[in-house]
């Protein structure tokens, strides 16, 4: 009997305990990364509810959003477009800037990486408390991009993230989750 994507999910992803900082559980999808049954496994269900729909970019937040993103947009025949920390993209950048635990970061992407009106899925690794993320559809709606939704691997709901881009219209697709931080 072939394992439910959850088992195989789950089974694929390494805990860390006390990283960053102690009382933390790191959830690390570098192992999902190079599980390759793992790996197609989270695209092809990532990519499922749109296959078939016209998607012009996929935006994939630094880093790991980068792998998963360019592995979605190549199965949805879309273009990619990264977005990333300041200072780290050549060309004219956007840039917003958003809260963290202690201080403030920016974000920034090619100004034309996205044109007015053209329909973009967001996807990252993992949804926590929901900041870069938000930051990232505020980035996007900045320069016209029509959402269509926000995909990730993992969810932490006891962090609040999903209900932060919901809030914002988002509508937010993940996975698996996983109770407490």
């Amino acid at each position: 009997m072939k394992p439910s994507l959850e088992d195989t999910l789950l089974a694929s992803i390494r805990t860390i305990p006390d990283y960053p900082k102690p009382g933390i559980l790191f959830r690390d999808i570098t192992t999902l990364l190079g599980n390759a049954r793992a790996f197609r496994r989270a695209i092809d269900e990532l990519v499922h509810p749109y296959a078939g729909q016209k998607i012009d970019k996929i935006a994939g937040i630094e880093a790991r959003g980068f792998i998963l993103g360019g592995a979605v947009a190549h199965q949805l025949s879309a273009g990619f477009v990264p977005i990333r920390k300041k200072g780290k993209l050549p060309y004219e950048t956007v840039r917003v800037a958003y809260s963290l635990e202690y201080g403030l970061d920016e974000m920034e992407m090619h100004k034309d990486g996205v044109a007015p009106g053209e329909k973009v899925i967001l996807v990252d690794d993992l949804i926590a408390t929901g900041g870069t993320a938000e930051a990232a559809v505020k980035l996007l709606r900045q320069i016209g991009a029509d959402i269509l939704a926000a995909c990730f691997v993992i969810d932490l709901p006891d962090l609040g993230g999903r209900a932060k881009l919901e809030a914002l219209g988002v509508p937010v697709r993940t996975l698996i989750g996983f109770e407490g931080v």
